[in-house]
């Protein structure tokens, strides 16, 4: 049985939808290499947009309270970012670092790569993704103070528009100690621009 998504569209519905996009694009959407496409297209589509199935801030439950004293910054680095421009619903990718200055409990590392991969499966703009993660970290682990930074390169320029290949746009969200101490923030920003 096919799974119904939120919005109430099936997925024959959307099938549809790809088939009229095809035709649209001046081909025949019957020709041989081109049957299956629909169906292909709705179930790539299930797995790029699965961030809407899940809440990220689950991923940060469980955490650690045996630190042994540790009280400096924790930064994961290169977490690989797919998203989807919201605007034309072309991909950007990229990598995203984020980073927390912990009180008194640290999460796996594994778990902010999740929370990133999470809030990246959904349509967005860059800017919003950065501040999501950043508020998400903030919001369930406490922490003194959050900082994420993303570099992406994003197809609704490079392959449209203005064709600027190579270019790429660095946001970033910095919350507490992270944004407001000078050497916190100084530090946060070494971690990310030795990448």
């Amino acid at each position: 049985m096919a799974k119904k998504p939120k919005a109430g569209v099936t997925a024959a519905e959307a099938e549809a939808a790809v088939r009229t996009l095809i035709a649209w694009a001046g081909d025949d959407p019957d020709r041989e290499g081109l049957q299956d496409t629909p169906a292909r297209v709705t179930r790539a589509y299930r797995e790029l947009f699965a961030g809407y199935e899940s809440d990220p801030r689950d991923y940060l439950q469980r955490t650690f309270e045996e630190v042994g004293g540790y009280d400096e910054l924790v930064v994961l680095t290169d977490i690989p970012v797919v998203s989807f421009c919201e605007h034309h619903m072309l991909p950007f990718t990229g990598v995203a670092h984020v980073g927390y200055l912990p009180q008194s409990r640290v999460v796996g590392i594994s778990k902010l790569a999740r929370v990133v991969n999470a809030f990246a499966r959904r349509l967005q703009i860059q800017e919003k993704l950065t501040s999501d993660i950043a508020h998400a970290v903030q919001d369930v682990l406490h922490p003194k103070g959050v900082g994420v930074v993303i570099k992406s390169s994003h197809s609704c320029m490079t392959t449209r528009g203005v064709n600027t290949p190579g270019s790429q746009l660095t946001t970033s969200t910095l919350l507490g100690d992270v944004r407001d101490d000078p050497r916190t923030r100084a530090e946060f920003l070494d971690f990310v621009r030795s990448r």
